[in-house]
């Protein structure tokens, strides 16, 4: 083997592995891998303690570490502190559990939307918005304000998505500094 083509041969190694570590993305503070599942990921980070605590309140774990695939629209700690005070206290009691799970089923859609194709569906929908159902069956809508994906609950408040396409092994998570709220 030549110097030039042994050159060649590890500048592609570099070029795959500096690609694929870059395709690996930093949510709370925590790399995110592909290779892992929605809960797997999510657990490492800071961004949304509350959201697993909820989601393991709610008994959701197995379901979300099942194969999917899921489109998860995850709100960060601050959006959950920004409910009415005592919510998410009160949503975390036992006796709440059908209530909490209604709210966390209300952040996921079946199947691994990329912001990019949501986005693609709002653009060409005539009044700008795509509608689509989340998992709980609530009416969820996204809209494309500037370069920014807002996704509305059904009662109306919007969550923009912070940061877009962090794929897991069983979908995808789109981080929002909303909770959508169920009717």
């Amino acid at each position: 083997m030549t110097i030039a083509s042994k050159l060649a041969a590890t500048a592609v190694v570099l070029t795959v592995a500096t690609a694929a570590f870059a395709e690996n993305s930093v949510v709370g503070g925590a790399p995110m891998f592909e290779s892992k599942n929605i809960v797997e990921n999510a657990v490492n980070s800071a961004d949304h303690t509350t959201l697993v605590a909820a989601v393991r309140a709610a008994g959701l774990v197995e379901t979300l570490q099942g194969p999917g695939p899921f489109t998860v629209f995850a709100p960060v700690n601050d959006a959950f502190a920004a409910l009415p005070t005592g919510t998410v206290d009160t949503l975390l009691k036992p006796e709440n559990k059908d209530m909490l799970t209604k709210v966390l089923t209300a952040q996921v859609v079946a199947g691994d939307w990329s912001a990019a194709e949501i986005a693609c569906q709002a653009r060409a929908s005539s009044d700008g918005f795509y509608h689509f159902n989340a998992v709980s069956g609530d009416a969820l809508s996204a809209q494309v304000r500037g370069n920014n994906v807002y996704i509305y609950d059904e009662n109306g408040n919007a969550g923009r998505v912070t940061i877009a396409d962090v794929d897991q092994s069983n979908g995808v998570i789109h981080v929002v500094d909303a909770v959508l709220v169920p009717k």
